[in-house]
């Protein structure tokens, strides 16, 4: 299927897909806010609210990303460096300013009468796509696993896209299940945070260099 990255491509986007989810920011927080304060019920409908987010995210990189590797390859490539680039602050960011996990169990939210899922969902949407570190990331991330000449762009990156939500459904919703743990577990180890910090930076670090020097091997 022309859609199907290579294997080993395949695992190392599998691998930093992974690394990008157990990351804490504000959809995961939003999904554990609302898992405390209202129930699993509303936890699993801002989880599924932000990847429908993520969904349009990719379609609209993978179209208009398309469309500048067919207007000009050189201007894709360029795109692909950039990338490279903000991947590599996101790594710094990631460990000198650490995680951004923020999750509310008291104040308004805590207190506010129960209004229905639906406004849980639409909440992790606006979230999600309100979110200005998403898009660019879906913009500066997808084509690093597609190359200037191939003909299957589009596909691989919307497979790709599609893919990063279908990983982080299952960990989202394991995460959800054990939400009162998980929290305690992270706020009384702030160390283990840390961890994940590093682990993140350190992934994303050493595929940013990489790009970066298989760019001006070319």
């Amino acid at each position: 299927m022309t859609f199907l990255p290579d294997g080993p491509v395949l695992a190392a986007y599998t691998l930093t897909c992974i690394a990008l989810f157990i990351t804490p920011g504000p959809d995961m927080s939003l999904f554990l806010s609302r898992t405390m304060a209202r129930g699993r019920r509303h936890g699993i409908a801002a989880m599924g609210g932000a990847q429908v987010g993520c969904i349009v995210h990719t379609l609209l990189a993978a179209v208009g990303l398309s469309a500048l590797l067919s207007a000009s390859a050189t201007a894709f490539t360029i795109l692909k460096v950039v990338g490279a680039l903000y991947l590599g602050w996101m790594a710094y960011d990631a460990i000198r300013n650490g995680s951004s996990l923020n999750v509310k169990t008291t104040g308004p939210e805590a207190q506010e009468q129960d209004t229905g899922v639906w406004r849980s969902f639409l909440l992790g949407i606006g979230i999600n796509l309100s979110n200005p570190k998403v898009v660019l990331f879906f913009v500066t991330f997808l084509p690093q696993f597609v190359s200037v000449g191939d003909p299957d762009a589009a596909a691989k990156m919307t497979f790709m896209g599609l893919y990063f939500v279908a990983i982080s459904i299952p960990l989202a919703i394991g995460m959800i299940l054990v939400a009162e743990q998980l929290v305690g577990y992270l706020k009384a180890r702030p160390k283990a945070l840390r961890a994940i910090d590093y682990t993140f930076g350190g992934i994303f670090g050493i595929f940013a260099v990489k790009i970066l020097f298989t760019q001006a091997g070319r």
